[in-house]
């Protein structure tokens, strides 16, 4: 397990509990279950207390957390017969985006989603989640392919946003953003986007402007990330906890705001924690969405233009 910075104080618990029961594994004479128990209802109690009600920076920080589920984890949990299709047919393949044909509760559907990797090599293979232009247009390819074959579309972000490097700029990073982004408009069957830990600025808005939004728990969606934001605004990196409070990044500020229409819980400490509950609850959400958007039949495209329009009604003062 890795502990944020927050959650030292359960570190210290959870971690006299397991010394103490490993000494017991190395001498059967000692019973020490009774003070392992006393420790492991202390370490719950104070975790409950910890996630009771996490202020916005602490929920950035969970929503990096290393040990959460990803894309890959999330394909291989609620999706059958997934078959990967790579490269955007102009320049090349990008592994920070992944997608393909797949069958979700026997439905077949085209799935999209960023991948992070989950240990120093694979996070370097996948450019840490931060996709290229050819990753943008890998997605409008597969797009393409579900409204030419009537498959929903389903998209898992998690990016902390599209990568800025001279190569990519000089490929049209913004251009291939936006193309995804009408595009998502523009497709005629169902889009459900999920976002599963960092929905980060116009990176993840080229995969997320669907008919529904949900969002885990504790995952944030945001223009820019809260450090990028206390860099410009303050001029000082280290106001990150300012910036993360003005910035409205959290799922319970943007439902409010209307800018995502589900929360998913997660379970207790966050999706770290019990990753095979969390992908499950993201499953059933996922279920009863396209279950709701298949009713909507031609409706879909107007419904989708008319509520990306109105996005931002309900001002700040919500």
């Amino acid at each position: 397990m890795t502990y944020l910075e927050f959650e030292k104080p359960l570190a210290e618990i959870e971690g006299k509990a397991e010394e103490l029961r490993a000494l017991a594994r190395k001498n059967e004479a000692m019973d020490v279950e009774k003070e392992a128990v006393a420790l492991d209802k202390k370490a719950a109690d104070l975790l409950r207390e910890l996630y009771k009600s996490l202020d916005p920076w602490r929920k950035c920080q969970v929503a990096r957390h290393p040990d959460r589920p990803h894309c890959k984890d999330y394909i291989e949990a609620l999706f059958t017969e997934y078959t990967p299709l790579a490269g955007d047919r102009n320049f090349a393949d990008d592994p920070a985006v992944m997608g393909g044909l797949a069958r979700f509760n026997d439905t077949p559907v085209v799935v999209i989603g960023h991948e992070k990797g989950h240990d120093t090599k694979s996070r370097i293979e996948h450019n840490f989640g931060m996709a290229r232009p050819e990753g943008y247009r890998k997605a409008i390819r597969l797009m393409d392919l579900a409204d030419r074959f009537g498959l929903p579309v389903i998209t898992l972000i998690d990016t902390p946003g599209a990568y800025p490097g001279k190569g990519a700029e000089e490929r049209g990073q913004a251009e291939a953003i936006a193309r995804s982004t009408q595009k998502c408009l523009e497709i005629k069957v169902p889009l459900i986007s999920v976002v599963i830990g960092e929905g980060g600025s116009g990176g993840a808005v080229a995969f997320a402007t669907g008919d529904r939004v949900a969002m885990l728990e504790h995952s944030i969606y945001s223009v820019i990330s809260p450090e990028g934001c206390a860099s410009i605004l303050w001029k000082d990196a280290e106001k990150m906890r300012e910036a993360a409070e003005a910035l409205r990044l959290t799922a319970q500020d943007l439902l409010k705001l209307g800018v995502i229409d589900r929360i998913i819980a997660e379970p207790l400490g966050g999706a770290q924690r019990n990753a095979n509950a969390a992908m499950a609850a993201v499953g059933s959400e996922i279920a009863l969405l396209l279950d709701e958007l298949r009713e909507k039949g031609p409706d879909l495209v107007p419904e989708r233009r008319r509520k990306y329009l109105a996005m931002g009604a309900k001002g700040l003062a919500a």
